[in-house]
């Protein structure tokens, strides 16, 4: 009944189409055709991957690809599974730790597979390893005492820092603007209107041109910092719990 499921999931699983007609043994394995569809997507991002490219990245027809893959949806929920990977082990860190983990492993994620903030997210995750990556955060949740409903809410709100962060990331990295001094200098005469603004550029709070693409370590430490406070804070307002380890 693998024929009614979403694209892509029974094979995900490992679960291939029964035997087809007799002849000679396939050339190539949908690991093989998922796997050249990665190295497209890191070399030229996700507009670079199509049936037609990967045919020809592996010499041989697009009709010839439809024997192991039927579909471009499919081919994508298959590329996930691949991009993500395996979770980070958390397994022995107190839960504030877990979390921080579990969020810079993702943004990791995202810096070496870019293409994977362009991929359509369609749903609570259902292929092994995305689901693996929500089992562990979950399991780091466990002992807070949490209803299983806010131990998902705390999840989506985690996963959604991470793609934030890493969206900026990758904007910071790949842009082509003037260089800030060039813009600060422009703006200085005209801030009368936005004196916090202003007085924010004075403080030289903004990054330096000579920095196109600055490490956000910082920033992501303080904004990560924030929602872990605003967890511990949901924790310590259930009465049945223990104030667990921050650290």
């Amino acid at each position: 009944m693998t024929e009614q499921l979403p694209p892509g999931l029974a094979l995900a699983w490992g679960i291939t189409p029964g035997p087809g007609k007799r002849g000679p043994k396939p050339a190539h394995s949908v690991a093989r055709i998922v796997g050249a569809a990665v190295q497209l997507a890191d070399a030229g991002g996700f507009a670079a991957v199509s049936m037609p490219k990967i045919a020809r990245h592996l010499g041989i027809t697009a009709n010839a690809l439809y024997r192991y893959i039927n579909s471009k949806d499919e081919l994508l929920v298959l590329m996930a599974e691949a991009g993500w990977g395996p979770p980070p082990d958390m397994s022995s860190q107190a839960w504030r730790s877990a979390c921080t983990t579990w969020v810079q492993a993702a943004i990791e994620r995202f810096r070496v597979h870019p293409w994977l903030l362009d991929l359509p997210v369609r749903g609570a995750p259902v292929t092994p390893n995305l689901l693996r990556w929500l089992e562990v955060l979950l399991e780091s949740l466990v002992g807070t005492g949490l209803r299983n409903q806010d131990m998902l809410g705390c999840a989506q709100l985690l996963d959604g820092y991470a793609r934030s962060t890493a969206l900026l990331v990758r904007g910071l990295t790949e842009s082509t603007a003037a260089p800030l001094q060039s813009v600060l200098d422009f703006l200085q005469p005209r801030l009368q209107g936005f004196p916090r603004v202003a007085t924010l550029m004075a403080s030289g709070e903004y990054r330096d041109e000579e920095d196109p693409a600055p490490d956000l370590k910082d920033d992501v430490e303080f904004g990560l910092g924030r929602i872990l406070d605003g967890i511990h804070a949901l924790i310590l307002r259930r009465p049945e719990t223990q104030e667990p380890p921050v650290e």
